[in-house]
């Protein structure tokens, strides 16, 4: 391999995440006809095809799949020479990209990547906030935070902290019907929720564990439940940490319908030689749970 060119290396593995010419190059930022064009001059070097394309897009062939393993170590040789050179004390810069739940990602990232951002101005953080697990391996993210503790991959999974989640409505919505004494109660009251099908962690089917199968008002965004809560629409179960964000609305039977989830940070195994990517997941950590902590006592009493 001494006449590739890492920067080939480079376009190669975004070809192989993104599975795409079109994707590879919005990542990179180049045009797709050029990525198309540097993967063909890295075949001729290599002597062999790396993609077989289809409708669906660009599949490794067995070439490029034992291609990939090297490429990823001269990646991260590249990025630890990078640190290298740049040193510990300059602070943290460059792009993270974190994927989350929505919940998370509305309600509790943008605040801690707001103040880790702030201290380090050098520093681009991106949240993605996607209905599904993110695909670390393919590189979707460079870390995520997970409801469920993976158990497959080379992953480095570390538990963040427990949080609480209750069923809540508006206090107008609650003036405007029968009182709820007791789980029977809940009876006959518009239920706001996920889409059964569209629920991609088990942890998150948050109604099945209440006993409630009727979902009149349902979608795949925390954000989109939120909001017809705080308009009236109905009952549904919300993080405590969002609370703070809608005084409006109210715990309903907080005693006896409690719900406790745990945040995992999980990312590649790789990245652990990575002191850029050590510290930001320290202050992730470390910024999570004191927000946590913070708005989660701000509900207590409601």
């Amino acid at each position: 391999m001494s006449d590739v060119d890492w920067d080939d290396l480079r376009v190669f593995l975004s070809v192989a995440r993104g599975e795409s010419l079109s994707a590879a190059g919005k990542l990179l930022r180049m045009d797709p006809a050029t990525v198309g064009r540097r993967i063909a001059r890295l075949e001729q070097v290599m002597g062999a095809a790396l993609f077989v394309k289809s409708p669906q897009g660009y599949a490794l062939t067995e070439a490029g799949t034992r291609l990939v393993a090297h490429a990823e170590s001269a990646e991260q040789a590249a990025l630890m020479a990078a640190e290298a050179v740049q040193g510990r004390s300059e602070g943290l810069s460059g792009q993270i990209r974190i994927g989350a739940p929505d919940g998370c990602a509305n309600f509790l990232l943008p605040q801690v990547c707001a103040r880790i951002a702030q201290a380090n101005p050098d520093l681009e953080v991106q949240i993605v906030a996607l209905p599904r697990l993110v695909n670390l391996t393919r590189r979707e993210a460079d870390m995520a935070i997970t409801v469920s503790r993976p158990t497959a991959g080379r992953l480095v999974v570390q538990k963040v902290a427990d949080y609480k989640l209750h069923l809540a409505a508006s206090g107008d919505y609650l003036d405007a019907h029968p009182p709820i004494r007791c789980r029977a109660d809940l009876t006959g009251h518009r239920i706001v929720g996920y889409i059964q099908d569209m629920i991609f962690d088990k942890e998150l089917d948050y109604l099945a564990e209440l006993g409630l199968t009727e979902v009149p008002l349902a979608s795949n965004s925390v954000a989109v439940q939120f909001h017809w809560l705080r308009q009236g629409a109905g009952l549904g179960v919300v993080h405590d940490f969002s609370l703070p964000l809608a005084p409006g609305l109210r715990r309903v039977l907080p005693d006896e319908l409690s719900l406790v989830r745990t945040f995992y940070l999980v990312r590649h195994e790789d990245d652990r030689r990575l002191e850029r990517m050590n510290r930001f997941a320290e202050a992730l950590v470390t910024g999570m749970r004191a927000e946590l902590l913070r708005l989660e006592s701000g509900t207590e009493q409601t």
